[in-house]
């Protein structure tokens, strides 16, 4: 008997000691969660990249994203874009199987309204001569073209004094071309510019007759040079020294009298087409701030025909300074006039500061005009021209192609509409353009 009392002690403490075994082995994971963002403030229009911090080896993960673009997601690290300015709660829930958690942070993300594309630009003042003019006649010149006439030496002039006046034409669509024309340039060194505007030509990309032109029913804003300032100077000066102011650089009100026209005349068009040859090429990019600022929905075209602004070290520096045209030129963008004497800095800040334009060069390789002013002549105006076209197509694939020929020609899109260039026509490439059919893309011989 005290033989099988023992024996039974000794199973009911086996069976007790496996019991408590048992239970020390089923132990629950403790699950917690938690996340971090790797920004909780932007503007709007941007992206957040959500990283999952939980603890406990969660398997299964479950967003919600306040204002957010998934406004949920199952992923472990989601991405999230925010469209509207806002204070946004993020929650999220993890599990392991066996237990969830969740970690909710109110008032995590806030989402900014987005600044006006150029608002720099506007608070240096490029903006301050747009509303002050009007002109003191508007007459028809031929039919659906009307000549708008500025008098008075107060107002918009050419740089000699000479009368100033814009033209509008009407198309049969809701499209709008602005046109800057060329003409030359002014330095303190020699003045090479047209003194009086040439009027409104009708050929090209402005024929309203061509039917292969794909610009032929649009209106059209066209915009005669003869400031000799690149349509962007803002200075009197004494060129001969006689005491007497006798060179008028009025290019920013110029531009602005007759962006001012032209709005009024075309208010809501569905398209913008930003184009110019030479000087005109040139002062898209100083147009386009203004042209923005009149237009602030609208997406524009920006073509640039010879006027990429390729100078020598210090020869842009100088005529921005004769000119007085520093507020076109953002003072944060310290590379925006290179040291290499290029805008394609600059080119580079508009694309960047205004996600609904795209923009074109088209140029020859060795341009007689501007390699003229390049030490080392055409080679070296080739050399810069490529590198700044590539530079352009890296870090703006959708939004920047060139059109490149062989040869010193000087503009194309008036008298070279049809040059053939690199199993294209400028006509058919710029067709491709504004038509957004998906097949635009840079071409050279």
């Amino acid at each position: 008997m005290k033989r099988f009392f023992l024996l039974s002690l000794m199973i009911i403490f086996s069976l007790f000691s496996t019991s408590c075994n048992k239970e020390d082995d089923e132990v629950t994971v403790v699950i917690t969660a938690d996340f971090t963002a790797d920004q909780i403030t932007m503007q709007e229009g941007g992206s957040i990249n959500f990283t999952d911090l939980s603890s406990g080896d969660p398997t299964s993960w479950s967003w919600v994203f306040e204002g957010g673009e998934p406004a949920s997601s199952t992923e472990q690290n989601p991405t999230v874009s925010y469209s509207v300015p806002g204070t946004y709660e993020v929650s999220l829930t993890v599990s392991n199987g066996d237990a969830e958690d969740t970690e909710t942070k109110a008032g995590y993300i806030t989402v900014s309204e987005k600044p006006a594309p150029f608002q720099e630009l506007y608070d240096q003042g490029i903006d301050r001569y747009l509303g002050v003019f009007t002109p003191t006649s508007s007459e028809v010149v031929s039919p659906g073209v009307t000549e708008h006439i500025f008098s008075g030496m107060d107002a918009p002039i050419c740089f000699t004094g000479n009368q100033f006046s814009m033209f509008t034409r009407d198309g049969s669509s809701n499209n709008l071309m602005i046109f800057l024309q060329g003409g030359g340039f002014c330095s303190p060194i020699a003045c090479e510019a047209v003194e009086q505007g040439i009027p409104l030509v009708p050929f090209g990309i402005l024929s309203p007759t061509d039917a292969q032109n794909p610009a032929v029913n649009y209106n059209v804003g066209y915009v005669p040079y003869c400031d000799g300032s690149g349509m962007m100077g803002d200075n009197e000066v004494d060129s001969d020294g006689d005491g007497v102011n006798d060179r008028f650089f009025r290019g920013a009100q110029n531009l602005s009298a007759s962006l001012d026209v032209i709005a009024q005349r075309y208010p809501a068009p569905d398209k913008i087409v930003l184009a110019g040859n030479s000087a005109g090429g040139f002062a898209v990019h100083a147009a386009l701030p203004l042209v923005r600022k009149l237009y602030p929905d609208v997406s524009i075209e920006v073509i640039n025909d010879s006027g990429q602004g390729i100078l020598d070290p210090g020869g842009m520096m100088t005529l921005i300074s004769y000119w007085n045209a520093g507020a076109f030129f953002p003072e944060s963008c310290t590379d925006c006039i290179g040291t290499d004497g290029n805008l394609t800095d600059y080119h580079k800040y508009q694309l960047l500061e205004d996600d609904n334009i795209r923009m074109a060069y088209i140029s020859s390789k060795q341009d007689a005009t501007f390699a003229a002013l390049t030490q080392g002549g055409g080679p070296a105006f080739e050399a810069q021209l490529i590198e700044a076209a590539g530079e352009l197509n890296t870090a703006f694939p959708e939004r920047f192609q060139s059109l490149i020929a062989n040869g010193d020609e000087h503009t194309f899109i008036l008298s070279n509409f049809n040059y053939p260039i690199g199993g294209t026509t400028v006509r058919e490439w710029i067709a491709t353009m504004i038509d957004d059919n998906g097949q635009w893309a840079s071409a050279a011989d």
